[in-house]
């Protein structure tokens, strides 16, 4: 069993940034993939950005691309999203997940393990 916890969330302007970060417990941490997700209010939960084992290879959906970057620690067991010109429709709870067995990372299928999900609010 892999466990999962986010922290970073909390209340921001439009145009700031936070940064979350995902600790994982596994001492075979580096041989995930990491993905993040978003749920707003009345949404289905939306892909983020996804990271491979290494870190060589990261991707994000469009709509933050621009904004947002993925990255890891696999020394500190550690994922990270650096969210930067934050807009209110960012506004969601934010999910950490771990797979073994990712291949485009976009779905929720691929993932094992999620972590209890922080609050990210942008005020207009």
């Amino acid at each position: 069993q892999v466990q999962l916890v986010e922290s970073g969330g909390g209340l921001v302007q439009a145009g700031g940034s936070l940064r979350l970060s995902c600790a994982a417990s596994g001492r075979t941490f580096s041989r995930y993939a990491m993905g993040w997700f978003r749920q707003a209010p009345g949404k289905e939960r939306e892909f983020v950005a996804t990271i491979n084992w290494s870190g060589g290879r990261r991707y994000a959906t469009d709509s933050v691309k621009d904004r947002f970057t993925i990255s890891r620690s696999n020394a500190k067991n550690t994922v990270y999203l650096q969210m930067d010109r934050l807009k209110p429709e960012d506004t969601a709870v934010y999910y950490c997940a771990a797979g073994s067995s990712v291949r485009t990372g976009q779905a929720d299928s691929e993932y094992d393990y999620w972590g209890q999900g922080t609050q990210v609010t942008v005020s207009s």
